[in-house]
């Protein structure tokens, strides 16, 4: 049945770049969804680095007020008209996904931001329904991070039995789905962290060899650990301050998977300069470029759901906090005082 009707909603809304102070509790009203939409009331939302780089204006914002944040879970409050006759999958028109009901415990990742919400506007097309076995916190704290370790893995460098790889933030969220996953493929992990509290936890969490690199050069000891024959890939979230250090741990054809940048943007390089170190591949790969069609997002988020599901992987949770203090959440995240995902609870 369609809804209609507006909602009141409460959450965080951005009027400017800045600091985590520049995050406003505030008060507004959502329409009734319209074709091709549905409407979640939220019951837990995860927070990402981007969410970060949003706020502080290393990404683009097109107007303000703006909300914040792409990944949550809940269930569906309302339904936009075309769920009622929609019967094929439309993919490629932004028309609504069929079967999805009112009640249904959902999770979605898609824009605009406004995550950071007790309730958002969504398109269906991007909403998935959360199977029973996997609880609201974890599903909003793992759809971005186990989906991007997914395609990772799968996709962007075909991770095989006996591959080396390197995994840099190996304690963060993404990297610690990274770490379980490819051990079950029979990779040789090799990580980074900043501290020997993220040592121990990367590697508790399939991690072989977890480098400190504050205590040692990676690359020397990336060298060391693959007899000097370099990694299969590295996947590599922090940017600026590792991107030349990848490109130098990777064996001859090697792929350097940059797909973050924590510490800034890398310096350009020239393109004969990877054939000089031993034709090399680099590529930033992108989330919505892996999922951009439904039947695409279905098999990477099922597939997580049944490597979460069986025990396969753990999605460690580093904190909760209250939707409200959101503020608290990305100064915990931007002092890298954490390990694994943290979740807001509406």
């Amino acid at each position: 049945m369609a809804s209609s009707g507006a909602t009141e909603v409460e959450g965080i809304r951005l009027h400017g770049h800045g600091g985590p102070e520049v995050m406003r509790w505030e008060r507004w009203t959502l329409p009734a969804p319209g074709p091709g939409q549905v409407l979640i009331r939220h019951t837990a939302v995860g927070v990402n680095f981007r969410d970060i780089l949003v706020r502080s204006g290393g990404h683009a914002v097109k107007s303000f007020p703006t909300g914040l944040g792409l990944e949550s879970a809940g269930v569906i409050e309302a339904v936009g008209p075309a769920l009622i006759s929609q019967t094929s999958d439309a993919s490629h028109t932004g028309a609504a996904e069929p079967g999805l009901t009112i009640g249904q415990r959902v999770v979605c990742v898609a824009g605009p931001d406004g995550a950071y919400a007790t309730a958002r506007l969504v398109p269906a097309n991007r909403v998935i329904p959360l199977p029973s076995a996997i609880d609201d916190s974890t599903a909003a704290s793992m759809m971005i991070r186990g989906m991007t370790a997914r395609y990772l893995l799968h996709d962007t460098y075909r991770v095989r039995p006996g591959d080396a790889i390197l995994i840099h933030a190996a304690a963060g969220g993404v990297g610690l789905i990274l770490c379980q996953w490819a051990k079950r493929l029979g990779a040789h992990v090799i990580g980074t962290v900043g501290t020997r509290e993220k040592k121990a936890v990367a590697e508790a969490h399939g991690c072989d060899h977890a480098i400190v690199y504050s205590e040692e050069d990676f690359v020397a000891r990336v060298r060391e650990l693959t007899a000097g024959e370099g990694v299969a890939v590295a996947y590599d979230s922090v940017g600026k301050a590792t991107f030349d250090g990848s490109l130098a741990c990777l064996r001859p054809r090697g792929v350097l998977a940059s797909f973050g940048e924590a510490s800034g943007e890398p310096e350009p390089i020239a393109p004969r300069r990877l054939g000089l170190m031993g034709s090399l591949f680099v590529t930033h790969p992108s989330l919505p470029d892996y999922t951009a069609t439904r039947q695409a997002l279905l098999a990477n988020a099922n597939d997580l759901f049944a490597q979460v599901a069986s025990g396969l992987i753990s999605i460690p949770i580093h904190a909760r906090y209250p939707l409200r203090e959101a503020t608290r959440a990305h100064q915990a995240m931007q002092a890298r005082a954490t390990t694994g995902s943290i979740v807001l609870i509406a």
